[in-house]
């Protein structure tokens, strides 16, 4: 039980919870509703596969980065909880099956599928030079919902809901990921690390950070009004910007900011969505 443990602290399977509801919303949307059930288990596993690779692809590249900071230092790979040819088999096996489950839902899916594989790879670079990167996470994230709709529709037309539902994506993400970010400002500013805490400072890293969560609500009241205008969905909507406000006045408490309020956050995007569909 203890390996197992280490191979999902490794791929952090307790995140899938901020990137599932947000592929399903794009899955539904596409649909108009529930979308086939082999259809939904193939996307599911298809985002499952997805993040593993993801997460595996980070770890690995930030291995030495990850054992000169105190707070991560104890990681699977830094800490020697489980050998390298484990992660890269773990990796491997995520990105099987993602290729597996691409090939099995469409052609048009397959084709695409390499182009989130290479945010994935360069993203855990960015750190290394610019403050920027951020949103190489919110930008590797906002494919799930872009995903989601073309493994229904197997196509690129109409897409302009799940472009909204994306930007939403890649703005909360960059904007969480920033708050995160406050957990290593001392680490990060000592290991010559890059982020917006490290290099601009607190202040003015949580404004922009505050800056990228208005933008993500702005990204779904636009995708309200083109797609919904139903009085459920437009309730769940004050929610959601609700809980991405209450996220800043609690951005001091990491454990509810980052993860508990996000969540929520990812949950109530997808009430949004469903509340859309079946209560215009």
């Amino acid at each position: 039980m203890g390996k197992l443990n280490s191979y999902g602290n490794f791929i952090k399977i307790e995140h899938t919870l901020f990137s599932f509801p947000i592929v399903l919303a794009g899955s539904f949307l596409a649909a108009g509703g529930l979308p086939p059930l082999y259809l939904l288990v193939l996307i599911l596993t298809a985002a499952a596969g997805a993040r593993t690779c993801a997460m595996g692809f980070n770890r690995l590249i930030d291995r030495r980065i990850d054992s000169a900071n105190p707070r991560t230092m104890d990681r699977e790979l830094p800490a020697g909880k489980i050998k390298l040819k484990e992660a890269y088999l773990i990796t491997g096996l995520g990105l099987g099956l993602y290729f597996a489950s691409c090939y099995l839902i469409c052609s048009l899916v397959l084709y695409l599928s390499p182009i989130p594989l290479l945010v994935f790879m360069i993203y855990p670079y960015l750190k290394r030079f610019t403050p920027f990167c951020h949103f190489g996470v919110g930008l590797a994230l906002a494919f799930a919902p872009l995903g989601g709709w073309i493994a229904v529709t197997c196509s690129l037309d109409g897409i302009m809901p799940a472009v909204l539902l994306a930007l939403f994506t890649l703005f909360w993400v960059s904007g969480f990921d920033i708050i995160y970010a406050t957990l290593d400002e001392e680490s990060d500013l000592k290991n010559r690390i890059y982020s917006m805490v490290s290099v601009y400072g607190r202040p003015r890293a949580l404004m922009v950070s505050a800056i990228c969560h208005a933008l993500s609500f702005i990204a779904v009241i636009i995708l309200y009004l083109l797609e919904f205008r139903s009085v459920i969905s437009g309730l769940v909507l004050l929610v959601v910007g609700g809980l991405l406000y209450f996220e800043h006045r609690k951005s001091s408490n990491i454990d509810l900011a980052f993860f508990k309020i996000n969540i929520f956050v990812g949950a109530a995007i997808f009430l949004f969505v469903i509340c859309g569909l079946y209560f215009r």
